[in-house]
């Protein structure tokens, strides 16, 4: 349903909410995302051109939320990256349907509502208020471990995650 990119933007998005205040380097967050980081500094440009993030270069450089997990939904970076729209019109442009929808553009279009609706109401902030014992699209166990290794440690046994 969504595509890849859009879900490494979700993972990115949910592990910066957690350290809303920190610049994240690319290298860190790709590891506690399971992003490759050449494709994640990709979907990095394109959620700090929708504004979502903010990004420093350099040492010490990385990236963080642009603004308040509440004030961000699931919907802004599904959009930043390939944007849901409903169907007003017939999508192929026949002539004798005009705005009045086929069955099958109809269900099409209320699939679409239905998502908006949904990743509309949920906000980066609700993701990761909840306290069932699962991070959601990042691990920080493993987070913690990999940074570990960034900074020169030995980079310990993540279980067969690299």
């Amino acid at each position: 349903m969504l595509s890849q990119t859009t879900e490494y933007a979700l993972r990115a998005m949910a592990c910066l909410a957690y350290s809303p205040d920190e610049l994240t380097p690319t290298p860190k967050l790709a590891e506690q995302t399971l992003v490759p980081p050449n494709y994640l500094a990709k979907v990095l440009q394109s959620l700090a051109q929708a504004d979502l993030i903010t990004g420093r270069r350099g040492v010490g450089g990385g990236y963080r939320l642009a603004r308040a997990a509440e004030d961000i939904s699931l919907l802004d970076v599904v959009n930043a990256i390939d944007p849901v729209e409903r169907i007003h019109s017939c999508p192929l442009g026949l002539p004798n349907h005009g705005s009045n929808l086929c069955s099958l553009h109809k269900c099409v279009d209320e699939a679409a509502r239905q998502f908006i609706e949904s990743f509309q109401n949920v906000r980066l902030s609700n993701l990761i208020a909840e306290s069932d014992g699962s991070i959601p699209l990042c691990d920080t166990e493993m987070a913690r471990a990999l940074s570990l290794s960034i900074e020169g440690e030995p980079k310990p046994e993540t279980n067969g995650h690299t």
